[in-house]
């Protein structure tokens, strides 16, 4: 690839599992051989950085490479130091990752306007919906698009305009519980509904799992079997998870082995 595809995690609500799955993401796609940069966008909470800070703090103690991407942390303030980030990150890299604050943010603005892919990861229910759309109370249909789709209509029609450029957007089904079927059913169907009305593709994520929080402290992920010692079968179903998540993302592959073949 001649230059870096643009990933970007953004969702103006918290506790999505926006940071963990990005950097799940990057850690896979380094896992492939690609090239990776990050610049996380948030630096209040700055959970995408911290950890990777532990995974290269994990590296130095077990004396064990594994796949890192470069990364860096914006100031949250600094058009100049945004830019030296990203002068920094981009030659040379295969994707361009961004995490974004679970808020509005001007420099998290400019990252979507410039997205390959757009990634929304929402919770499964009618709270993290409110954000993308909004719904009658009483039949639960989708009454109309929120603020935050009309954002990236308009992001998407700039992008158009400014270099005739798509962004694939892409709704990510986070933390899906295997109770509240009726609930459940409902999320599911609005969001097809709306899919169809504002053109984003909705694919699985990452469910539910303590593992994925006690990851975080060794900047550990699920690809990294080597490090758990003997796994236990919720650990082979999360690394599941994150295969059919990455297979559902579609990312283009830079001449790399497929993603099923990795160990």
């Amino acid at each position: 690839m001649s230059h870096p595809h643009v990933i970007v995690f953004a969702n103006e609500k918290g506790g999505t599992g926006k940071s963990t799955t990005a950097v799940h993401v990057a850690i896979a796609l380094a896992a492939k051989g690609a090239n990776v940069s990050c610049l996380d966008l948030d630096h209040r909470q700055r959970t995408l950085g911290r950890y990777l800070d532990n995974r290269r703090e994990t590296m130095k103690r077990s004396g064990r490479e594994l796949p890192m991407p470069r990364y860096e942390t914006h100031d949250g303030e600094t058009e100049a130091v945004f830019n030296a980030a990203l002068e920094k990150l981009t030659p040379g890299a295969d994707f361009l990752i961004f995490d974004t604050p679970g808020r509005d943010d001007p420099f998290g603005r400019a990252a979507i306007l410039n997205a390959d892919t757009l990634v929304t990861p929402m919770n499964d229910s009618f709270v993290d919906f409110d954000l993308i759309g909004q719904v009658d109370p009483e039949t639960f249909k989708v009454a109309r698009p929120s603020f935050y789709s009309e954002l990236i209509w308009e992001s998407r029609k700039r992008r158009a305009k400014a270099d005739g450029g798509t962004i694939d957007w892409v709704v990510l089904r986070n933390r899906v519980q295997h109770i509240e079927a009726r609930n459940m059913r409902r999320v599911s169907e609005a969001l097809d509904q709306l899919a169809k009305r504002v053109g984003f593709r909705i694919v699985p994520g990452l469910g539910e799992r303590v593992i994925y929080r006690e990851l975080f402290p060794k900047g550990l992920t699920m690809l990294d079997a080597k490090e758990f010692g003997e796994m236990g079968l919720s650990h082979v179903a999360a690394r599941q998870e994150l295969r059919e998540m990455m297979s559902a993302l579609a990312l283009p592959e830079p001449g790399m082995p497929l993603f099923a073949t990795a160990s």
